[in-house]
């Protein structure tokens, strides 16, 4: 058994009388990258977002080494900084600079000094490729380039897990590849990853665990070899039966 990180426990979350989550309950270990699959409204945006403290649960807990982070009196800005976020759309702030981009949660959140914060995120953006552009406006470069600056933004704050909402479906096909290739890399470094995404390849050939959810809640759940090799339940057969034809 690996160091927990993060616990989900009994998780659920309402939107008025719409039950988005329903009992989720697992486990994040040190090192694991898990990929969250199921069709679009299954409710796996919102665990992210709830994982992050981007919404508050209706009932449950996230441990985060044994703490209970959903509630009164949580830093939710210092959380934050240990498990990072990357969004499907970016939120790069346009005003500013790729380096600035990268440099500004150091800064605000951690408190280093500007030479600090600069240094080390040039050796993020360095190394998911994104160097030459540290002086372009986020209008100034392509999609993938921007998901890029945002995944060196989000390790620049030395987080203890990456949260990934979708990374690559507002990219254009041709770069999809290269945000995958970012995240293949970080994996195989032991970056402990959570994934919600729709690359079906990246959930089988990365992952080293599967969580398919439907309808709120966790349908099924295990290693890539049984979840895409061998699923159990019938929603589960149906929905890979769907990415098999495309």
């Amino acid at each position: 058994m690996g160091e927990k990180i993060l616990e989900i426990r009994h998780l659920s979350k309402n939107f008025g009388t719409n039950h988005v989550l329903r009992d989720i309950d697992f486990t994040v270990d040190k090192g694991d990258v898990i990929s969250i699959i199921g069709a679009s409204g299954s409710g796996k945006s919102t665990l992210l977002r709830c994982i992050n403290l981007l919404e508050t649960p209706t009932s449950g807990e996230i441990l985060y080494h044994g703490q209970n982070v959903v509630g009164r009196g949580v830093n939710a800005a210092a959380y934050r900084s240990h498990v990072g976020m990357v969004f499907q759309s970016f939120n790069l702030f346009n005003n500013m600079t790729v380096l600035e981009n990268c440099m500004v949660g150091q800064i605000k959140v951690l408190k280093k000094h500007k030479e600090e914060a600069r240094a080390h995120a040039m050796e993020y953006l360095e190394k998911v490729g994104m160097a030459p552009y540290i002086n372009a406006k986020p209008r100034q470069i392509s999609g993938g380039q921007k998901q890029r600056v945002a995944i060196a933004r989000a390790l620049a704050m030395d987080p203890e897990v990456l949260l990934f909402d979708e990374p690559t479906s507002a990219l254009d096909p041709e770069m999809v590849g290269e945000v995958l290739s970012v995240m293949q890399a970080l994996a195989n470094e032991g970056m402990t990853m959570l994934v919600v995404t729709h690359e079906m390849a990246f959930a089988r050939d990365v992952s080293t665990h599967v969580v398919y959810m439907n309808q709120g809640v966790i349908c099924e759940e295990g290693p890539p070899s049984q979840v895409f090799g061998n699923p159990q339940r019938q929603e589960t057969q149906d929905f890979l039966a769907r990415f098999r034809k495309n």
